[in-house]
């Protein structure tokens, strides 16, 4: 990873700029090279290197190299890039970013990039470049195994979620947080469309693959009842500040280093909003190996590996959220004036198995929808977009879309990853 010099954070609510201006590889030397942050970091804009990288929905996103080091440029633009000018769209997610960034990575220190410099009025952020680390989905495609990848995230999960709950926060802190992404409106409206209502009836922004009985999705009674129970859920429970979009590709990983990027859609929700997400684009990437792997041994390897991870993913959470329960809880439901205080250390163990509980089965609910809205809504995943035979990518999804169901409408009946992993087993080998 790049050493990057220590540099200060301009204040998040700064305007430097009057005018907003999207920027370019072409320009971007002219319009940043003024910044004492970026020249203290990468050296006089005269000698930059410039390339665009971005290849998300919504942002531009420019890696810029210098003789001293490099950077990371990301600039929101006015619309939904994925869409175009037809969606237009807030500028201020940015904003709401910078605070996520900053907050989250302060809850699990050095699993967010650091950021240098921020300017709210052009929606720009100076970020660390994480460098040689790659997005998780390629590594997915590709085959590779990331022996500490679970643990490290399952370490994020546990110390972003608990340290941004009312477990661990002050009524102070607390509400001040709330009030802050209360104002994310914008992208949570979105994920409360994309995510637990478009896939689920005829909408514009769908699209499937040929060969998916789209129509018998649409006419399950009982998937759209679970699908709605899950979205009283995300909209209701407000137990922490979650990433809000935690999928494969705001993962960047090399062989020791796990890191977390692109928080835009932070919000305030259930626990098992971002844990579920996460596991889904495992359980994903497991069904779309049989279209990247033509050896079965190998494939049957891989996919065992990814299933491992995500069995490393709870268990690290699960640990680390009994610690920090045991050693941190002094927030507004600490509780140990009721408990410990009284010479009850039995009480607060029945409440964090209880807990625990509850997160699951969330888990369980978001993932299934998650698994559905990534197959049949707006956001489609790379590791079944580039399986080019649209008959094999059906199969693919088929299976994909069987195990999401299962883990959103029988969630009550799945104590446990590992009956969760044996359904999708189970599924991949049913021919």
């Amino acid at each position: 990873m790049t050493a990057l010099q220590p540099s200060r954070v301009i204040d998040a609510g700064s305007r430097e700029s009057s005018r907003y201006e999207p920027l370019s590889s072409e320009h971007l030397p002219d319009r940043l090279g003024h910044l004492v942050e970026m020249i203290g970091l990468i050296g006089p804009a005269d000698h930059w290197r410039v390339r665009e990288v971005g290849d998300g929905n919504l942002n531009l996103v420019f890696i810029v190299e210098g003789p001293r080091g490099s950077v990371v440029v990301k600039q929101a633009l006015p619309y939904a890039r994925v869409v175009g000018e037809s969606w237009p769209m807030s500028l201020d997610r940015t904003y709401f970013e910078y605070h996520a960034l900053t907050k989250l990575g302060a809850r699990d220190p050095g699993r967010m990039p650091k950021v240098h410099y921020f300017d709210r009025g052009q929606a720009v952020m100076v970020m660390e470049h994480l460098t040689p680390h790659v997005i998780l989905r390629k590594d997915l495609i590709a085959g590779i195994e990331l022996p500490l990848l679970g643990e490290h995230l399952g370490l994020y999960l546990a110390r972003t979620l608990f340290r941004g709950s009312d477990f661990s926060l002050e009524t102070a802190e607390r509400k001040a947080d709330m009030a802050l992404f209360a104002g994310n409106v914008e992208l949570c409206g979105i994920t409360e469309d994309l995510f637990f209502t478009d896939p689920f009836h005829d909408n514009a922004r769908n699209r499937a693959t040929d060969g998916l009985d789209v129509a018998a999705i649409h006419a399950d009674r009982d998937l759209k009842l679970a699908a709605m129970e899950m979205k009283f859920r995300f909209c209701s429970s407000l137990q922490t500040l979650l990433h809000g979009d935690f999928h494969a590709g705001s993962v960047m990983v090399t062989p020791s280093d796990t890191r977390v990027i692109d928080a835009e859609f932070a919000t305030y929700g259930p626990m098992g909003f971002d844990i579920g997400s996460l596991l889904a684009n495992f359980w994903l990437a497991f069904f779309a190996q049989s279209a990247h792997r033509e050896n079965p041994a190998t494939l049957r390897r891989y996919q065992r590996w990814i299933l491992n991870a995500t069995a490393d993913v709870w268990a690290a959470f699960t640990r680390e959220f009994a610690r920090l329960w045991r050693e941190e809880r002094t927030g507004i439901l600490g509780g140990r004036e009721l408990f410990q205080s009284q010479g009850d250390s039995v009480a607060p163990e029945i409440a964090l198995q209880a807990r625990l509980a509850e997160i699951w089965q969330d888990t369980l609910g978001f993932a299934g929808l998650e698994m559905h809205r990534r197959i049949l809504g707006l956001a489609h995943i790379p590791e079944f977009e580039t399986i080019e035979d649209p008959v094999l990518r059906a199969e693919c999804e088929r299976r994909a879309l069987a195990m999401g169901r299962q883990l959103v409408v029988h969630r009550l009946a799945l104590p446990s990853l590992a009956s969760a992993n044996s359904v999708a087993t189970i599924i991949q080998d049913c021919r």
